[in-house]
């Protein structure tokens, strides 16, 4: 018996970074995610779908991504979807899987697990979900779900999610799953496989082989280790199969440089390049160095030229250092007298100074004034 284990959809999300028009890319490649799902599991003939918590972005998405996302979920009838509400998601009042959109639209293929109530799946195989019924938990959701279920009478497989002990900095959160008694519960053959969300990059979790995030199938941002897959599980007694499948087309690049000549420039010029599907990729540049005028001026113009064909293109501020310098030969094609002349004079002591943030928009004025008088000659 097989099924794909996903989570982490989180449809509707926003990125700040992202304009109007790449946003609409963004979006739409989390909902064409979905029915990619939905494929992947009709081709590797698996008997369903389980997604581990946060669906959707939040409980109050625009009612659009609800319906598309129903829609991609309606494309293959005979997979079935089992939904578990997470932490941007949950089951209270407000919740998206209460709507009257979601109820209208949702098909027989659409399943929310709304309790810990073994549900059967197939022959020999019930789910037992550990759905979130608020943002903020006062025990450990997964390990109460356990607890609460009849003792199994088939392969049981937990879906659940959030942080596990064992990688959480804050012990004191009463929310955190536990791995030791989850290990514990598949060494007494309570449970077969634990299906998890909240951690977007794809994981295996203990010494079982038998707990796992499947990570977010879009990347979402820089930091996430292996973002992009769903997980194809192959369960039966005594033995399971969890292959990683990649369904990701967007890219987090992250990337740091040291400019100090023309040589640097044209190795940045080179590595942006090089990268494929631009349109779908996110770049967040750090740059270290000191460069002329003539340079800052190069470098700019690349930058702006890569930033119309890449999703975004960031500079990490809090990683960069860059000083603009220019040399004397540069001050004196300026041709510069008077009032400016006098003008660059100050900008140029204000490069210098230990106030990181003044010395960044001195450089900055000196290289726009630079640019401005080239521009004009």
């Amino acid at each position: 018996m097989k099924f794909i284990h996903t989570a982490d959809w989180q449809l509707g999300m926003t990125r700040h970074f992202l304009d109007g028009e790449a946003q609409s890319r963004f979006s739409q490649a989390r909902i064409d995610a979905v029915g990619n799902i939905g494929q992947l599991a009709v081709d590797e003939e698996c008997d369903f779908v389980v997604v581990s918590g946060d669906v959707f972005e939040s409980n109050q998405i625009d009612r659009q991504v609800l319906a598309r996302a129903l829609d991609a979920m309606a494309a293959t009838p005979e997979v079935t979807f089992y939904l578990v509400p997470g932490n941007h998601d949950p089951l209270d009042a407000a919740s998206i899987f209460r709507s009257n959109t979601f109820r209208e639209r949702r098909l027989p293929n659409v399943v929310v697990l709304e309790d810990s109530e073994p549900l059967p799946v197939a022959d020999g195989i019930e789910l037992v979900g550990a759905p979130w019924t608020s943002k903020r938990p006062l025990q450990d959701l997964v390990d109460q779900a356990c607890a609460a279920a009849a003792p199994p009478a088939a392969l049981r497989i937990i879906v659940g999610h959030g942080a596990l002990d064992n990688r959480s900095p804050d012990a004191s959160d009463p929310a955190l799953i536990s791995l030791e008694r989850l290990e514990a519960r598949i060494e007494a053959d309570e449970v077969h496989y634990v299906a998890l969300g909240d951690r977007h990059s794809t994981t295996n979790e203990g010494t079982t082989g038998r707990v796992w995030y499947s990570g977010a199938p879009e990347p979402t941002d820089y930091r996430e280790e292996d973002p992009g897959n769903v997980l194809v599980v192959e369960l039966e007694p005594g033995r399971i199969e969890v292959a990683p499948r990649s369904v990701g087309k967007w890219r987090f690049r992250q990337h740091q440089c040291h400019l100090s000549s023309d040589t640097d420039i044209d190795s940045l010029q080179q590595w942006l390049d090089a990268l494929e599907d631009k349109q779908r990729t996110v770049v967040k540049l750090s740059l270290v160095g000191s460069v002329s005028l003539d340079q800052k001026e190069r470098l700019d113009r690349l930058l702006d030229h890569f930033a119309d064909s890449l999703a975004a293109l960031e500079t990490w501020e809090r990683r960069s250092d860059l000083v603009v310098v220019p040399d004397d030969a540069e001050i004196s094609t300026l041709g510069l007298a008077g009032f400016a002349n006098d003008a660059l004079g100050d900008l140029r002591e204000l490069a210098q100074s230990s106030d990181p943030a003044e010395a960044v928009r001195a450089q900055n004025a000196t290289a726009l004034l630079h640019r401005l008088t080239r521009s004009a000659q």
